[in-house]
């Protein structure tokens, strides 16, 4: 079934051509065709074999060129009713019409008003030839051909649509991906440059200080280590083809003290608790959880620099609860300016997957970020 999706439309349509004109040269079957106007059956001739033709072998172009097919189509109907053989091949002229109406892209009105007064003719012609059929049966047959043109023209706009929403679906696809992609840039490199920034900024101050200033530096180097880690992992995702094999560096909620040490040695104390035990399985939550805890650090670095931080990880078989405050008491770093959008980001991540999310002033003025993620959700 593959392969023969794989040939030509052209291919593909010859074989219906070719068996109704293979039926219209068998003798039993001459004169059951289509009949028109009331002449009567004629034996088949070379004419007979000229009208077949026409009707049948067309065919195998009709969703190519749907028009060239419905005009020889057509001619061949004419010739076939006028001499009153009555082909089985007359059947072509519905497959044509239906074929018309569903892939003509061009000239769809001058093609439904010429066939019209076509019909019109033949019907003049016949009816002058013939033995005087009533207007009915010609009218009949008209409303039948324009019916066959109009579910034609159905499918050629059910097809519009789905390529539409096909289209709709892939913009959609391609604008989440550059959010999710943003998302993890907004994360990846803001920590890590928030970090190096303050503790660059701090190491300023330590020149009379030797070995303090080096293990500023050493943070600051471990700090950057960590960030082209991440940005490869990124780059990874990007493209699969390149890059690690395989391997799954998505950082984990276990992560979580790599992050609250490298927060203090930017000079931030952070008081970490962590509370059960992480579930087999934890989907997107673990990542999620993650990421609540790296944003409201580096927010904890940028506005109240110094400040008594805590971290809280929560873990249960339901749920992962991530709780990370500030007590006001620091200072605001020398760090680049927020764009607001990593606390949104977060919100929407935790509201996708069915978590709670909150993060807004305390009364004694720190600042408290929580969230609650459903674990087992799907990425």
């Amino acid at each position: 079934m593959e392969l023969w999706h794989r040939l030509d439309v052209t291919v593909r349509d010859l074989p219906l051509g070719i068996l109704l004109l293979v039926a219209s040269t068998v003798p039993a079957l001459h004169g059951n065709g289509t009949e028109v106007g009331g002449l009567p059956t004629r034996p088949a001739d070379l004419l007979a074999g000229v009208a077949a033709v026409l009707q049948c072998l067309p065919l195998a172009v009709r969703r190519r060129w749907p028009l060239v097919c419905l005009i020889l189509v057509s001619g061949g109907f004419v010739l076939d009713q006028l001499r009153g053989y009555h082909l089985v091949a007359g059947t072509a002229l519905p497959i044509a019409l239906l074929s018309a109406g569903s892939y003509l892209e061009r000239y769809r009105r001058s093609t439904m008003i010429a066939s019209s007064v076509a019909f019109a003719a033949l019907a003049v012609a016949l009816h002058h030839l013939g033995p005087g059929k009533g207007v009915a049966e010609f009218l009949s047959f008209y409303l039948v051909l324009a019916l066959i043109w109009g579910v034609g023209a159905g499918l050629r706009s059910a097809r519009i649509a789905e390529a539409e929403r096909r289209i709709h679906v892939a913009e959609a696809a391609r604008a989440a991906e550059r959010t999710r992609i943003a998302r993890e840039l907004h994360d990846v490199v803001t920590h890590h440059v928030t970090a190096m920034v303050v503790q660059s900024e701090a190491a300023r101050y330590l020149t009379a200080s030797p070995d303090r200033l080096d293990q500023t530096l050493v943070a600051i180097s471990d700090t950057g280590r960590r960030a082209i880690t991440d940005l490869r992992h990124l780059l990874d995702l990007l493209d699969p083809d390149h890059g690690t094999g395989g391997e799954d560096r998505t950082p984990p909620v276990g992560r979580v003290l790599t992050l609250v040490e490298q927060t203090r040695l930017a000079g931030q104390p952070v008081e970490l608790t962590e509370e059960g035990t992480p579930p087999t399985s934890t989907g997107s939550a673990d990542l999620v959880a993650y990421r609540v805890v790296q944003e409201a650090l580096t927010n904890a670095l940028k506005y109240d620099h110094g400040g008594r931080t805590s971290v809280l990880v929560r873990h249960s078989e339901r749920d992962i609860t991530v709780e990370v405050g500030t007590d006001g008491s620091g200072s605001r770093a020398g760090s680049p300016g927020g764009s607001g959008r990593g606390l949104e980001n977060l919100r929407e991540r935790v509201n996708v997957l069915g978590g709670d999310f909150s993060a807004g002033q305390q009364s004694g003025g720190g600042f408290l970020v929580r969230a609650r993620i459903p674990a087992g959700s799907p990425a």
